[in-house]
């Protein structure tokens, strides 16, 4: 039976598209095709992880709101774009970068009900076993969307009390959602912290369950998201906490 799986944060520059990124290509490489909706309308980018660029994009997620296209004929088979072979596939499912098109995403909105509809019609269509939404940083009503569908929500945050604050907030909404599994993914950890403490302040405080901490890496901030971490880097400790959280969420 396919999942959703909703990735999200209260404030951008957490790491979210970073995050949704690994974990699909990990699911992807255990044989699963997966693919990721970028429903960050208003700021995309995950695009960038896999190497795609605007003259990629013959439609978008943009175009299927608007009624000019079915939205499998926004999925784009980008597992051959990944650095390393795969058994499964990544479908990705971009929002334009186009500055036109998001202004008047801004301007004029959409039918935010169409997301469901599309969401189902991926599913079947492309006989995903998994679909992964990179949501919209904060609350909004396809934020809302996208968590109430879900069959399990990762929340990441920073150790930062801006970023524990909003937190609380989303916890508390996915709570009254009844999302079926909520974890938590601390990222971009400074060495200087006790990373069992964190953990422990965390998941007291918000009385759910910590997937991973991922420490701050060096060797994540130069591959500078133009590629997939856990595929580069298939060895490395930030890696296994990525593959620890992606069994946490299909599970």
């Amino acid at each position: 039976m396919s999942k959703i799986i909703s990735v999200h944060s209260f404030r951008g520059g957490t790491g979210k598209s970073n995050s949704t990124a690994n974990i699909a290509a990990i699911l992807a490489a255990d044989g699963r095709r997966v693919g990721i909706v970028d429903t960050d309308i208003q700021s995309p980018g995950i695009h960038v992880l896999f190497g795609l660029n605007e003259e990629d994009m013959e439609h978008s997620l943009n175009d299927y709101l608007w009624g000019k296209c079915k939205i499998e004929e926004t999925a784009l088979d980008v597992t051959d774009r990944l650095a390393a072979p795969i058994k499964g596939k990544v479908y990705l499912i971009p929002s334009s970068i186009k500055a036109g098109e998001i202004a008047r995403v801004l301007r004029e909105g959409y039918d935010v009900s169409m997301l469901n509809d599309g969401f189902d019609e991926l599913i079947q269509t492309l006989n995903l076993d998994v679909l992964m939404i990179d949501t919209h940083p904060g609350l909004n009503e396809e934020t809302l969307l996208s968590v109430a569908i879900s069959d399990a929500l990762a929340i990441i945050l920073r150790p930062d009390s801006q970023d524990y604050q909003g937190t609380s907030v989303t916890v508390e909404i996915a709570r009254k959602l009844g999302v079926p599994r909520m974890v938590l993914i601390v990222n971009k950890l400074p060495s200087v912290f006790d990373a069992a403490a964190v953990k422990k302040r965390v998941e007291d405080t918000y009385h759910c369950e910590v997937a991973g901490i991922i420490p701050h890496s060096d060797d994540l901030m130069v591959l500078a998201s133009s590629g997939v971490f856990s595929l580069h880097y298939p060895d490395h400790p930030v890696t296994q906490i990525y593959k620890q959280i992606a069994a946490r969420l299909i599970a």
